[in-house]
């Protein structure tokens, strides 16, 4: 990312770094037989003390082989479990808070001890974030994209764990979002933010584009300007990982500014840019 951020994109990366600032409160506290639906609960607390009143979606955590999304077959599955944490065993906190009227959609992977598969995939995930990055600045289509992240991910050795999302989608549009004290939720997502990605949606059905980044045939179009929330996931087995972040496209000529990560002080990143794996 060049150059200063404008006033919109400051309110998005605020949230975005309280988001990542709650999943590493949360982490830090996890310990064996915590429960998923605990954890959910320290994410949904820890926010609203903070004050968080709405929601994307709200928080999601996954222990051991429920980061792979093992035998998932239904949304429902998704929602947290009574699941315990032991030790060596991977997660993934994930959430979706609405501040101030901007929205985030954070991944936070992690792992309760040693666990050196755990590390690889993290440290893999890096070539991820760049291939995205760069194809979008070429103004791939999405499609092509995901289909390259899919490449990728097998020539590393690794199983494509977003394909097991609805509609199988890497990424999705966020917005701003009509602030208020609390807005109802619809199966843990919140209905103010539903109604934009709706609009997003009939908007784009009418100009030739998808607010959903998929491998499918409404998606067969270049990136869409706006800000993405991108989560390339992978699996190995029984160990899934994956990091979430929001992605800036523009219509700027400019390479470097026609595209760029909103933050690059997020906790992965700076695990890579440390050499901690």
């Amino acid at each position: 990312m060049t150059g200063e951020l404008s006033a919109e994109l400051r309110g998005f990366r605020e949230v975005q770094r309280l988001s990542y600032e709650c999943a590493e409160a949360v982490a830090a506290q996890l310990k064996p037989g915590v429960t998923e639906r605990q954890a959910a609960r320290m994410q949904r607390e820890w926010l609203y003390d903070r004050g968080v009143r709405d929601w994307f979606h709200r928080p999601f955590a996954w222990f051991g082989d429920r980061t792979a999304f093992v035998d998932f077959r239904i949304p429902l599955q998704f929602f947290p479990t009574n699941r315990r944490l032991e030790a060596g065993m991977p997660f993934i906190l994930d959430m979706a808070p609405v501040f101030k009227g901007y929205t985030a959609d954070i991944g936070y992977s992690g792992c309760l001890g040693l666990n050196p598969l755990h590390d690889k995939l993290l440290a893999d995930l890096q070539d991820h974030r760049e291939l995205i990055l760069r194809e979008v600045r070429e103004r791939r289509t999405l499609r092509e994209i995901y289909q390259d992240v899919d490449r990728l991910m097998v020539r590393q050795g690794y199983a494509n764990r977003h394909r097991a999302y609805p509609f199988g989608v890497i990424a999705h549009k966020i917005d701003r979002v009509k602030e208020r004290r609390w807005s109802p939720t619809v199966f843990g997502f919140g209905t103010q933010a539903l109604k934009g990605l709706a609009g997003d949606a009939l908007h784009g059905h009418r100009d030739g584009w998808s607010p959903l980044w998929s491998p499918y045939t409404f998606s067969d179009h270049p990136p869409q300007p706006g800000l993405w929330a991108v989560e390339p996931h992978l699996g190995f087995r029984g160990t899934g990982a994956k990091f979430e972040e929001i992605l800036v496209v523009t219509d700027s000529r400019d390479p470097e500014q026609s595209a760029f990560w909103l933050d690059d002080d997020l906790p992965h990143v700076r695990r890579w840019n440390e050499g901690a794996v």
